[in-house]
């Protein structure tokens, strides 16, 4: 018969046997596992099933912070999880985090320094407490700690020893799984500061212009930017109208929320269906694998559809159907997709007329146009082109690395007088030009485009003091005058010839000569 001393080293020895078991699962687990959190989480539960273990818990410490929190338990409910909260030193985690020594509290109903903060334990409960800390790099970035039945000390005292061991083999895990959490916290914060920018750069009062009909789109802004309804934007090309989508987009509820931007004219045709409402697997040649479109994409945002004018006739049906009802299938798929989102949609087209000749849903133009709009062509608002030169000038001043300082009398008095075919976006590219070509302090008339150079108040100004190439300059405002009319009839040749008191041959033969591509201006 095998006395008391005796069974009691059979005990023991069996326990190493059976802790050197759960070493072995562990470390399969490491291997196979690349999920830190899931890693945490198995970890945990081979613990539950090959020590018996009541519950336990893996705690981390915050970023610059004396407080461990609980990252992964076993046993615990989100509620219970979410009290566990401990301050360096606090109760025995923090004690244990605190000294960076081990501790085995045989009954926790005898320990007066045993907080029970996640309220999981319940009175009367013989529950021994084994919590060891996780050190990385000397210093303590957690504590491991788990409940079991209490037993006797030796027993006890050889868990806690098996428990030091699995932390010290987890502690790079561990260490990972708060480098990628403070990763999150950083991006998260990032992401919050980028959102802030963007929704104080186009609030209403950040977008330059004081004109009597700037300050009526501004009232609008206002008065549609927390309803439901769609927005429709009229206006020239190069007025802004995606400027003021997003300015009533980030003064809404939804400015958390995606803004999703969609250049309709610029989508192939046999494209834009998968675009706005994507595909299924094998919905066509080379759709690989199964993609989300824009509007599932904006989903709790805002999508902003701009030059809609030019969508097909087949496009229009699927779309009118999103407007009314908010659902779509991918091409290629019968699952019906809700989404809660804004449509703004913009287009300089004139839809009225094309409602007439039949290009245009009449049914799609009244849904659109529920809050229309008007967005002014700069030649309108000949006070604001002032404050929109200042306004690039220091713009591109910062993006370039320059010190101008003004812009002259003579270069002023050109632009005023000027029509702006390509209005705001043709102003801008005319101020970055004239600052990267400025080699003083000044933007100068003659660093303005030959365009600009026709009235005979600032002809003056057209050449530089020290003189300049002849052939030169008279290429550059032939080239000019000829850019501005293929601008103006959006690269029709046979307009642009009639605007400029010539015949389509002679036209013809100077954009060769010049390399001039009219299709860009269609």
């Amino acid at each position: 018969m095998e006395t008391p001393v005796l069974q009691e080293r059979v005990s023991i020895k069996s326990r190493a046997k059976e802790q050197l078991a759960i070493l072995y699962k562990i470390s399969q687990a490491m291997l196979h596992l690349h999920d830190i959190p899931a890693l945490l989480e198995g970890v945990l539960g081979i613990l539950d099933v090959e020590m018996g273990m009541s519950r336990g818990i893996l705690t981390l410490r915050e970023t610059d912070s004396d407080v461990f929190v609980i990252e992964a338990s076993k046993g615990l409910t989100p509620e219970e999880k979410q009290r566990g909260q401990y301050r360096l030193g606090e109760g025995i985690i923090g004690r244990v985090a605190q000294t960076k020594q081990p501790e085995c509290i045989r009954d926790i109903n005898l320990e007066p320094d045993f907080l029970n903060k996640t309220r999981s334990r319940q009175k009367g409960d013989p529950l021994a407490f084994l919590c060891v800390p996780v050190i990385y790099q000397r210093e303590v970035i957690g504590t491991i700690s788990i409940d079991r039945p209490t037993s006797d000390p030796e027993i006890l005292n050889q868990d806690l020893s098996f428990l030091k061991l699995v932390a010290d083999i987890l502690a790079e895990a561990v260490a990972n799984i708060r480098e990628q959490i403070e990763e999150r916290e950083s991006l998260m914060a990032e992401n919050k500061q980028l959102r802030q920018q963007l929704e104080a750069h186009y609030q209403p009062h950040n977008i330059v212009g004081k004109c009597g009909a700037m300050q009526t789109v501004y009232r609008q802004i206002a008065q549609v930017a927390d309803s439901t309804a769609t927005v429709f934007i009229r206006g020239e090309s190069g007025t802004g109208k995606e400027i003021i989508a997003r300015a009533i987009h980030f003064s809404s509820s939804r400015r958390n929320n995606p803004f999703v931007a969609v250049n309709c004219a610029a989508l192939p045709e046999n494209l834009i269906e998968s675009e706005l409402f994507g595909h299924e697997k094998g919905a066509f040649s080379g759709a690989m694998k199964q993609r989300k479109g824009r509007f599932e994409l904006a989903n709790g945002g805002t999508i902003f559809l701009d030059e809609i004018g030019d969508i097909s006739p087949a496009v229009q049906v699927r779309l009118l159907r999103v407007l009314q009802e908010r659902t779509f299938e991918r091409v290629g798929g019968s699952e019906v997709i809700n989404v809660n989102i804004r449509v703004i949609a913009a287009t300089r087209q004139n839809l009225e007329q094309a409602m007439e000749e039949g290009r245009f849903r009449e049914d799609l133009f009244y849904r659109l146009n529920v809050f229309p709009i008007h967005i002014p062509p700069l030649r309108e608002r000949r006070s604001d082109i002032v404050l929109l030169a200042d306004h690039f000038l220091q713009k591109y001043n910062e993006a370039y690395g320059k010190n101008l300082k003004r812009i002259s009398t003579p270069a002023i008095n050109m632009m005023m007088s000027y029509h702006w075919p390509g209005n705001v976006r043709e102003l801008e590219n005319c101020i970055e030009r004239a600052v990267l070509s400025t080699t003083d302090e000044v933007i100068h008339g003659y660093s303005l485009p030959a365009s600009l150079q026709t009235s005979d108040e600032t002809n003056t100004a057209m050449l530089p003091e020290e003189g300049a190439c002849l052939i030169t300059m008279v290429h550059s405002y032939e080239r000019e005058l000829i850019v501005d009319a293929l601008k103006k009839f959006r690269g029709n040749v046979a307009g642009a010839a009639r605007h400029l008191q010539t015949t389509q041959r002679i036209l013809h033969y100077k954009i060769r000569n010049l390399n001039i591509e009219p299709k860009k201006y269609r």
